[in-house]
Formats: structure tokens, C-alpha cells, sequence
């Protein structure tokens, strides 16, 4: 098979395209390069050079191709319009094109923000979106794109994970640099709010398992972890993992918002959107958990890694590229 991927320098996109490299079962990677091929450097790929506003560029990319791996996206910004043009335009712009040139299979990575935070239980499928931010805004109306400009020649699979650890990772990479530094920051109480956590190996197997999803139309799954964790299970397991002790410090969820808004406004001076932000400290005081069922019993996906065994890989790649 021929496969065409979005986002391939990124966190998610370069360990799929690592994997769709790997496999026997892809003759050829097509990735869309902008200018900096980071992780995918001299590796064997077909490169495509230009971006998702670059149509002319993407028609020639898709040319062919059995499946695309759309997951580039953009996770912050300063204002939703920039987020909408990023998530959402450039995901119409790319359907179009693949449907025109006949592209039988498509797969959007969306997010677990899409649906909103979990007030009842881990949420579903079944239950209406209700996002808080605008990233997660900005997801919704992206899969409401797709619902809306799908036709019945191709098979459409949306993936939301919850949040994503794992080796080349650089947000949730915070939390382990300070737990290494022996302080661990907790909003809430540690065990509320709760939350679900994906490791980046059982994303990828996710997405494989949704290429063998022919069905025409859309089809939107959440896939998560094994388990829903609290605060304190993590600093835990990723304690242990470094073998130090931490001592934490439990914020109250008022003084997060406090805090995101002092430091996004310290930032502005230098022209940075930070990665705490208004926008991301909404977020930060709920509760994120979602279930998985529905991809395990339709996709046949099961995730393979447990906290302890995903912090581990996650903790020892950051030692030995020197990120702690």
C-alpha cells in the first residue's frame, strides 16, 4: 500500500511514520514536509515538500495513495481563528482533494477535547460534544467538517485520544521535569480530578487498527489507556521510575487560573503564547476521561502499554537524549 501522512515531524506523526516505514505492508510513505524534517531525518520516506494550504502540492501527494494519516493540527494559539484555519480549513481542503482523487481510506487524529470534559463517568461516543477551549472547540467544528463534506465513496475513521505521553513528547514533558527535580505540582486533591492518559505506542496501534476499518462513511472512536488514573498514581509510578522521592504540592483549581493568566500576560511581552494559557488552565481543573470500549469492540484495538511500562520507555528516552 502507498500511505500519505500530515504532521509527520511531529510527536504522534514521526512515531507513525517510524512504524508505517517499519512495516512490510506499505510500499511507500509520502510525508508532508514544511521546511525542518526533524525526527524523520535520513530516514527512508518520500518527502513533500509544502503544507495544507498548498493545494496544488497536496493533489499531487495523494495521488494513488490507499490510505491518508491526517494529524497534523495545531494545539495552541492565541486566537480561535488561527486554531479554526489550522484544525479545521486545512482538514476540508485535504478531504476534498482525497475524495476527488479517489482515496478509499482516511484517518483524522481529533482529540478527546472535541467531547468536552467527563462529568458523569469516562465519556463516550454517544454523548454530545460540550468543548471548553478553543483547541478543543476548534476540533468539534473540524469533525463536524468532515461529517458534513464526506461522501460515500470513502471510509473515514476520526481518532480521540485523551492526552498523549511518550518519548519526543514536550508538553506533558513538564510534569516529568519537575518530578525529577524532586517537586510535582497536583491540581486538585490527587485523586480528583482524574484522567485518562494514552501512551504514544498505543496511538499508533490504534491508528493501524483503523486502516483495516473499510465501512464507507465516518466513523469516530476514542482510544485511551487501560485504565483512568489519578494525579497521585502518576507522581507515584513516575517517582519510582527515577527513584527519587517528590514531595507535592497540591494546587487549588481556582489558583490555576491565576497563575495561567499571569503567565500568559508575561509572555505577550515577548511575543510567546505559552504552553500555560487561560485557554489551557480551563482544561487543567477538570476531569478528562473517556472509555474505549466502542474501539475495542469494533476496531479489535486493546492498549498494550500499562502507566508504569509507558512512563518507563517515556523516562528512559528523555535520559538518554538528555532532556533530564
Amino acid at each position: 500500500m502507498k500511505a500519505f501522512v500530515t504532521g509527520g515531524t511531529g510527536f504522534i506523526g514521526s512515531h507513525l511514520a517510524d512504524a508505517l516505514i517499519d512495516s512490510d505492508d506499505y510500499s511507500e510513505v509520502r510525508c508532508l514536509i514544511r521546511n525542518n524534517e526533524k525526527w524523520l531525518k535520513d530516514k527512508d520516506f518520500t518527502r513533500v515538500h509544502g503544507d495544507l494550504d498548498d493545494l496544488p502540492v497536496l493533489k499531487k501527494a495523494v495521488k494513488d495513495v490507499d490510505v491518508i494519516f491526517h494529524i497534523a493540527g495545531r494545539v495552541k494559539a492565541p486566537t480561535y481563528d488561527e486554531l479554526r484555519h489550522a484544525n479545521v480549513d486545512a482538514t476540508e481542503n485535504l478531504l476534498r482533494i482525497a475524495q476527488k482523487e479517489g482515496v478509499p481510506k482516511v484517518i483524522v487524529l481529533s482529540s478527546l477535547a472535541a467531547a468536552g470534559p467527563s462529568e458523569d463517568g469516562p465519556v463516550t461516543e454517544e454523548r454530545s460534544m460540550n468543548p471548553i477551549s478553543n483547541y478543543g472547540k476548534s476540533k468539534k467544528e473540524m469533525e463536524e467538517v468532515i461529517h458534513k463534506v464526506s461522501n460515500d465513496t470513502t471510509s473515514i475513521t476520526i481518532l480521540r485520544p485523551p492526552a498523549v505521553y511518550g518519548p519526543r513528547e514536550d508538553q506533558i514533558y513538564s510534569f516529568f521535569k519537575m518530578v525529577n527535580k524532586r517537586i510535582c505540582p497536583i491540581i486538585g486533591d490527587g485523586k480528583h480530578p482524574k484522567i485518562s492518559m494514552i501512551y504514544v505506542g498505543d496511538v499508533i496501534n490504534g491508528i493501524f487498527k483503523a486502516v483495516d476499518q473499510t465501512a464507507k462513511g465516518v466513523h469516530t472512536y476514542f482510544i485511551s489507556g487501560p485504565e483512568i488514573y489519578t494525579w497521585n498514581q502518576i507522581r507515584g509510578t513516575t517517582s519510582k521510575v527515577l527513584g527519587k522521592k517528590t514531595l507535592p504540592i497540591y494546587v487549588k483549581p481556582k489558583l490555576v487560573k491565576t497563575i495561567a493568566g499571569t503567565v500568559e500576560k508575561a509572555a505577550s511581552f515577548f511575543g510567546v503564547y505559552p504552553v500555560l494559557n487561560k485557554e489551557k488552565a480551563k482544561e487543567l481543573i477538570l476531569e478528562w476521561t473517556c472509555s474505549h470500549e466502542k474501539a475495542h469492540r469494533e476496531l479489535g484495538y486493546t492498549p498494550q502499554y500499562s502507566l508504569a511500562e509507558g512512563i518507563s520507555r517515556t523516562i528512559h528516552w528523555y535520559q538518554k537524549h538528555h532532556w533530564l
